[in-house]
């Protein structure tokens, strides 16, 4: 059994859908700009992203829903903001999505232990889902397992969304028994994982290449940097930094990392130059 229950599809001919693509467009853009875009300006860097204005409104409206967005005007323009629990949010993205750290065997591990009572099985959703979504394995139910070096971020994660009461938190090394490496396979999913990683190398190489040899103007720079940002902002919270001394030999999370490293540092700033003009129009 493992914490992931998604198909091990291709990442590179997985379409983001336009309301993820929305939330990294305020991600990257809205928070440098007071957290407000005006719905003119979503609209035309959608399109840029070949995304209708009706399918647009439409995303608007699931994550104002959510509680992701919030309607605002500023000087009488209609516009969007992100919502407090969603900046907050991305600000956690931004740290394990930009500032990745890999585990050592010495960090040790952290093991979550949680009961919920059944008449309140919605929280028993939200607890895996959480756990899912900062990387823990399942070694048993109600165990799951991560490594030492998220404890801060897993903490602040249960606590901010009103789960702490239900679980008690541990960490330690693995004393015994059997061998670690079979055990990771078993708590992860890492045949899914690679699959992830292969996808996005396959996909997004050739976009490097093109960008190193000058072949890239600002609008396609913008037109591959978001989806991009979007698909692989997941990657790093299904693998949560494990050992590299515990993973198959030649793990290709380590070759999508650094892609992706080479990707922002050559997209991120012809494409934040394109979406100014479309800001600032």
């Amino acid at each position: 059994m493992t914490a992931h229950t998604q198909p091990a599809e291709d990442a590179g001919s997985r379409e983001a859908q336009p309301r993820q693509l929305i939330v990294t467009i305020f991600g990257l853009y809205a928070r440098a700009e007071r957290n407000w875009l005006s719905v003119a300006s979503v609209i035309a860097l959608m399109a840029d992203l070949g995304v209708d204005s009706p399918a647009v409104r439409s995303s608007v409206s699931r994550l104002k829903r959510r509680g992701v967005l919030e309607s605002e005007r500023h000087g009488g323009v209609a516009g969007y903001a992100l919502s407090g629990s969603a900046l907050k949010m991305l600000a956690e993205s931004d740290r394990r999505i930009f500032q990745r750290s890999r585990a050592a065997v010495e960090d040790g591990w952290l093991v979550v232990v949680f009961s919920v009572p059944e008449t309140e099985r919605d929280k028993r959703h939200a607890l895996r889902t959480s756990l899912t979504r900062l990387g823990f394995g399942i070694v048993a139910s109600g165990v799951w397992i991560a490594p030492g070096t998220i404890e801060r971020e897993a903490r602040d994660t249960l606590q901010r969304r009103g789960l702490s009461p239900y679980v008690d938190m541990f960490t330690g090394d693995h004393l015994g028994f059997g061998d670690l490496r079979s055990k990771i396979r078993a708590w992860w999913d890492l045949d899914e994982l690679a699959a992830l990683y292969d996808g996005f190398i396959r996909r997004y190489r050739p976009v490097l290449e093109r960008a190193i040899a000058g072949g890239t103007s600002a609008r396609d720079a913008f037109s591959e940097y978001v989806p991009m940002l979007t698909q692989w902002r997941r990657l790093p919270y299904l693998d949560p930094g494990l050992p590299l001394s515990l993973l198959p030999p030649g793990w290709n999370g380590v070759t999508a990392g650094e892609l992706f490293d080479q990707l922002n540092r050559a997209l991120s700033g012809p494409a934040r130059e394109h979406a100014m003009t479309l800001i600032h129009p």
